[in-house]
């Protein structure tokens, strides 16, 4: 289902049916007071592959706290690749929704309400910034604990009234910190919540998880299709957009990034989904290098992506899902944001540097706008960013990167 209709639907049907909820919860007979420790919680984190890494902290704030807790998952089922690597919860606590089309959406919804209604849950935790349909979902939980980001005295982002453990959002505080919130909400009584928590980032990596061999059969498999990459100081480059084109380096810098790489006698290789086959082929064909090898839609899963960054001495990425997977490996990475921020999505841990010119207009993609930017394509916040700068930082956290380990395996 394209970005456009999910908006649409979130705005013209989301507002009325938040209001709707909110009338009913406020009309319905109070609930009995919540169990706690909570026993069984539940987890929202419906739309972004990128903030499954950053809630990692979240998970283990969880599972430190209430140790004796059930956790589940409900998410999109194209992001269950993420959340299985890192094995935040176990396979059978995970709560998919279909979201490639309005039926499957729809059908897979009411499935997953209703399962969640059978849990019982204790605690719904909403890590949707922007999202309406993730506040519904909690309040149809049935869980007598709804923590969510809440708008409180800002404009914008209603969500409804029956969130009753709302948390400010705050377009200042690094995305994992703000779970780590949600987290602590369940117990805070301040208003707002969440007076004492209090951390520094960098927060602890967290670490994928293979089964045994997993790797070393994508390694081979590599190296027997692309064997100009063995042995090779593997640099990597992801020049997508993804779902929002706005986010992506001009081409001609990539270009001229590659070249500089090449120079530098690393191997290159362009990465990105299927989709991103076109532009992969023509920043190969732009380059004209044995060398450079377009790698777009090779990787089959999440899961073969991190074994090939774990395999790589650098990459060099558009904001995106692989600056935030660098993160499972602590490979030396240089990331570029515009219409996003780093200081909400930067990448977990000091491997990463994240170019941002913070023009006026910079960043335009928010919460409080569904990620529906006014810039007319003119990304100056990107275009002003050099290739010259983009190779100085790369030797710059190469230079400065730690010895890295191999990824745990189950």
């Amino acid at each position: 289902m394209n970005l456009k209709l999910q908006r649409a639907i979130d705005r013209y049907l989301g507002v009325p049916l938040c209001a709707l909820a909110s009338l009913l919860d406020r009309l319905r007979s109070r609930c009995a007071m919540p169990q706690f420790p909570p026993r069984r919680i539940v987890v929202i984190l419906l739309s972004e592959m990128g903030s499954l890494v950053l809630a990692q902290p979240m998970f283990a704030l969880l599972r430190a706290r209430y140790p004796g807790a059930e956790l589940h998952v409900m998410l999109f089922g194209r992001n269950r690749d993420v959340l299985d690597l890192m094995a935040s919860v176990p396979p059978e606590n995970v709560i998919a929704i279909d979201d490639r089309s309005l039926g499957g959406l729809l059908r897979t919804l009411l499935a997953a309400v209703r399962r969640v209604r059978r849990l019982r849950a204790d605690a719904v935790l909403d890590c949707e910034l922007f999202a309406r349909i993730s506040s519904l979902l909690s309040w149809l939980s049935g869980a007598p604990l709804r923590v969510g980001f809440h708008r409180h005295t800002q404009e914008g982002l209603y969500r409804g009234s029956f969130i009753n453990r709302p948390v400010l959002y705050n377009p200042y505080r690094h995305l994992s910190l703000q779970f780590l919130t949600l987290a602590r909400a369940l117990e805070s009584r301040t208003h707002p919540l969440d007076k004492e928590g209090f951390e520094h980032l960098p927060l602890p990596l967290p670490l994928p998880v293979f089964a045994p061999g997993e790797v070393e059969a994508f390694h081979a498999r590599l190296t027997r299709d692309f064997p100009r990459l063995a042995g090779r100081r593997l640099a990597l480059v992801y020049p997508s957009g993804g779902i929002l084109p706005i986010r992506a380096w001009p081409m001609g810098n990539w270009q001229q990034v590659v070249a500089g790489l090449l120079a530098e006698d690393y191997a290159v290789a362009i990465i990105g989904l299927p989709a991103d086959k076109p532009l992969g082929r023509a920043l190969a064909d732009a380059v004209a290098q044995a060398d450079c090898t377009d790698l777009t839609g090779y990787t089959r899963s999440v899961r073969e992506l991190v074994a090939l960054l774990g395999q790589a001495a650098l990459l060099v990425t558009n904001d995106g899902g692989p600056a935030q997977f660098s993160s499972l490996t602590a490979v030396p990475t240089v990331a570029l944001f515009g219409p996003e921020t780093p200081l909400l999505y930067g990448p977990l841990g000091e491997h990463a540097s994240c170019l941002h010119l913070a023009l006026a207009c910079s960043p335009c993609l928010t919460a409080y706008n569904h990620r529906n930017s006014p810039c007319d394509g003119d990304n100056q916040c990107l275009q002003r960013i050099t290739a010259e700068q983009v190779l100085a930082e790369a030797r710059v956290v190469v230079a400065r990167a730690r010895p890295r380990v191999a990824p745990d395996s189950a």
